[in-house]
């Protein structure tokens, strides 16, 4: 076993010897990986009642025992251990293949694919992204969809999507899937709910009849979806606001968090990510992660931010989770989908993010490119031959036009939809890029490269720069002085002026 804090195979353990114990429903087996290679032992004691085995993964560099606990269907008396090695599999393993500092290259193992990270994940609230079928996903590299819980509630319901064999079926989607809780709806839809401690009650927007989310709800929708991964329901705030709403709601997630994993049926094939809240209160955040690390979770997500708060802060909070959360475990920022938010917040040491902005933005006529953004509905596109982006390799840049693109931004829907292709494809190489540049031991030269071209003149953000130190890349080449733009966590700073071919930077 490599003491390297990454997740074991049932496969991979020798077991040495058996401990027997019994409690409400669960029997516990630990494996020690320290016999001689080949051995067998046996389950000398019946265990048809048991639900659990907590299975010994070994030790991570810190001398900490890294332990799974694996659902059984059936265990009777003389079962071989070889054949609890075959049967038994987790729903998830996190297996760190390189770092730099706090910046990590891991393959993530779902039970529908296993992942690259980081990675980027594009929203299809219900189950679809607006414009691209699952086939243009995959030639992409799209890895996970993320699908909303409170959207495909309403329409068009869970149970018909568990009637029809779960949300992997139903949208002919054969990689990974994450569900999101619903939780965010309490900022979106502020205006249609009512949060207590029971739940949250929205109004529909379809009908206007009252719906009461529950974190019991929540995990019952989730697991009639089928999704990979499920969030728990946390309680989420604005991070603009400030006093006792953000205190009360940080423990109303913890207390939810123990709701959400008692209503979850389906441990063995679905994994349960908690939620850390905490506004941007340091205090707060550190109870948060705290609280949850002691509840053993498959995977860990920081959220409540890219809602308005300052970069500064943005950045502070992302570094102050990542380094309290579990090293062995993936790191998910929600609700991050700038480029250059990406590249900082994996330095720090983050793995999966989502955003509608690749999409979103599509469809206002704007592609993403390396030095930022290129207005395709700028007039100077209108006789530009070139594709939008001459290094890339998508579909769209190696058969169309920047006029040609103009043209249907400003009249057809079909611009929206290759804008929405070019967009993910570019995400979708940037999570490659940033993947094999920690494997290969060059990821302070990527950073270096990226800022470079993100901003020629040397203006890197303040906070950016912040950012890397305590990453612990030297960026110092890129700055050219002291004075720098501060964009706006909203997106790219529009108040800088499109040079003649329509690009903005970030």
């Amino acid at each position: 076993m490599k003491g390297t804090g990454q997740m074991g195979r049932l496969g991979q353990l020798r077991p040495a010897r058996i401990a027997k114990t019994r409690g409400a429903g669960v029997g516990e087996v630990i494996l020690h990986p320290s016999c001689a290679r080949g051995r067998r032992g046996k389950l000398c004691w019946s265990a048809t009642s048991a639900k659990m085995i907590k299975v010994y993964l070994g030790a991570n560099n810190a001398g900490e025992r890294i332990w799974e606990f694996v659902k059984i269907c059936r265990v009777s008396v003389q079962v071989p251990i070889w054949w609890l090695k075959l049967c038994f599999s987790m729903a998830l393993r996190f297996e760190i293949l390189g770092r730099f500092n706090r910046a990590r290259a891991a393959c993530l193992t779902l039970p529908h694919f296993t992942c690259q990270t980081p990675l980027f994940m594009p929203v299809g609230t219900q189950g679809t992204i607006k414009g691209l079928t699952t086939d243009q996903l995959e030639d992409i590299g799209c890895q996970i969809i993320l699908g909303n819980t409170y959207h495909l509630e309403l329409r068009p319901g869970s149970q018909l999507i568990d009637d029809l064999g779960g949300l992997h079926k139903f949208m002919n989607w054969k990689r990974a899937l994450l569900t999101d809780s619903g939780g965010f709806q309490m900022v979106s839809l502020l205006h249609l709910a009512d949060i207590t401690e029971e739940g949250v009650t929205f109004q529909s927007p379809v009908d206007g009849k009252p719906m009461l989310l529950t974190p019991e709800e929540s995990i019952h929708i989730q697991n009639n979806i089928g999704a990979d991964i499920i969030m728990a329901l946390d309680d989420v705030v604005k991070t603009t606001i400030t006093g006792p709403r953000i205190e009360e709601a940080m423990y109303r997630t913890l207390r939810w968090i123990d709701r959400c994993i008692a209503a979850h049926k389906k441990p063995d094939v679905q994994n349960l990510f908690g939620i850390v809240q905490g506004g941007l209160d340091p205090v707060l955040r550190d109870i948060c992660v705290r609280g949850l690390v002691e509840r053993n979770l498959p995977g860990y997500a920081i959220g409540g931010l890219a809602g308005g708060e300052d970069k500064d802060s943005f950045w502070r909070v992302v570094a102050q989770c990542t380094a309290g959360l579990p090293e062995n475990k993936p790191r998910y920022v929600m609700g991050v989908g700038y480029p250059l938010d990406i590249v900082v917040c994996s330095a720090l040491g983050a793995d999966m993010y989502d955003c509608v902005y690749p999409t979103r933005t599509a469809r206002f006529g704007t592609a993403l490119v390396p030095e930022g953004v290129l207005k395709l509905k700028h007039n100077a596109m209108a006789t530009d031959e070139r594709p939008i982006d001459p290094t890339c390799s998508c579909m769209v840049c190696k058969k169309y036009t920047r006029a040609y693109l103009h043209c249907l931004v400003t009249k057809d829907a079909m611009g929206s939809q290759l804008l929405s292709y070019h967009n993910l494809s570019f995400m979708m190489r940037l999570s490659r890029d940033l993947h094999m540049s920690i494997l290969e031991g060059r990821f302070p030269e990527f950073v270096r490269g990226f800022l470079r071209v993100q901003f020629p003149k040397g203006d890197v953000p303040q906070w950016v720069r912040n950012a890397m130190e305590v990453a612990g890349i030297d960026i110092s080449e890129c700055c050219a002085s002291t004075k720098c733009l501060t964009p706006s966590v909203q997106g790219p700073p529009l108040t800088v002026p499109a040079d003649a071919n329509g690009v903005v930077p970030n």
